[in-house]
This record gives C-alpha cells, sequence and structure tokens, in this order.
C-alpha cells in the first residue's frame, strides 16, 4: 500500500522524500503550502500535532494498522527499520549512523535554518544574527568535513539516513553564503550524492 507524505520543499521535507526514493517505497504526495498556512489547518494537525512538515502516514505500521509518524528523523529512522536499510547492520553501525543523525537535528538543521533567515529571509538585516549563525555554520561544515577527509560517509563505508538527513542542508549552501571549494571533503561527498537517482528524484518533491 501507498505512504502518504505531507511535505513541502524544505530540507526536512526532501530528507524523507529522498529516503522513499532510496528505499523504493510508493508514496502519493500532499503538499502542505507551508507559506499559506496549510501546516495549521485541522486536517493536517490531527496528522502532525506539531504543526510542521514533513509527517507520514503509513496504513501498513508494524502491527499491519495504520501509523501517523512526525519529525523527519524518527520518520528516516521509522523507514530505516520498515525496510531494514540505511541505518547500520549491527549495533556499532547503528550506533555511528545515529550519532550523526542527531548531529544534523540538533546542529547541522537549526544553525544552517537561523543562518539561512537572517542572510536570505529576514526583512531587516541584523548583523549579530548573521555573524552569530554564519560563524557556527562554518564551525559545523568544518566538524563535517573532518569528518568526511575520514570516511567516505558521515556514518562511515555505508551511505546511510545521516547522510539523507543532512544533504538537503548542504545543498542551500548558497543561502548560508558557504563555498563549498572550502570544504573539500564535504564537496565530494555532496557530488557523490547528487549523483544518486533516488536523491535527484527527491530533491524535486513536491
Amino acid at each position: 500500500m501507498t505512504i502518504a507524505l505531507y511535505t513541502w520543499g524544505t530540507p526536512n521535507g526532501r530528507k524523507v522524500s529522498v529516503m522513499l526514493e532510496e528505499c523504493g517505497l510508493a508514496y502519493d504526495v500532499h503538499p502542505i503550502d507551508i507559506a499559506k498556512g496549510d501546516q495549521f489547518k485541522p486536517d493536517f494537525l490531527a496528522v502532525n500535532p506539531n504543526g510542521k512538515i514533513p509527517a507520514i502516514v503509513d496504513p501498513e505500521g508494524p502491527d499491519g494498522k495504520p501509523i501517523s509518524v512526525f519529525e523527519s528523523g524518527a520518520i528516516l529512522v521509522y523507514l530505516a527499520e520498515k525496510t531494514g536499510k540505511f541505518l547500520g547492520k549491527d549495533a556499532r553501525a547503528r550506533t555511528e549512523t545515529l550519532q550523526w543523525l542527531m548531529f544534523q537535528m540538533g546542529g547541522v538543521g537549526p544553525m544552517f535554518g537561523q543562518a539561512h533567515h537572517f542572510m536570505k529571509f529576514a526583512p531587516v538585516k541584523i548583523d549579530y544574527g548573521i555573524e552569530r549563525y554564519g560563524k557556527e555554520t562554518k564551525r559545523l561544515y568544518g566538524v563535517l568535513d573532518a569528518r568526511l577527509a575520514k570516511v567516505p560517509y558521515l556514518a562511515g563505508d555505508a551511505y546511510s539516513v545521516a547522510d539523507m538527513a543532512t544533504y538537503p542542508w548542504v545543498a542551500r549552501h548558497d543561502y548560508h553564503q558557504v563555498d563549498l571549494a572550502a570544504f573539500p571533503n564535504v564537496k565530494r561527498w555532496y557530488d557523490s550524492l547528487s549523483a544518486r537517482p533516488a536523491v535527484r528524484k527527491g530533491m524535486a518533491v513536491p
């Protein structure tokens, strides 16, 4: 049966569409136009009471019954467990994957997002915000670059949900005024993921 994906064209939304494409799962896209406030409509709040995209409804949950899942990281883990893919084949690999997924959720997403806001979308340019979040964003790029100097993917030798979670944020490097040439290992990783057909398809949703 087909998974319902409630999403919009943001990095968090595209994490999940990339994962669905990589897993080869059938899904229908339900666009939630966050600029128009669709995320606050009762029908969507019934799926995600926090009023944020993305969210999914899987008609075939773990017990065979429908299940709703919100929060992009939780959705990635859910789909990885459902399919047995992209989470690591043993406890060590799983731990590596989850820690880099949490690094994205707790660091890359929030900090890059704030950099986006202050540098691109804020109606008034606030130097403090631009400097604070721009500096932290570049620090995080440095962490990613150092990690990717040692391994091909964030969790090690295997492509994982940690890469899928991080890629859509790095794809907006121009939003936070970062030249990937300054982080050659990130650029190598980014170019490699950009060549994946499932990544290209997932990044085009909705």
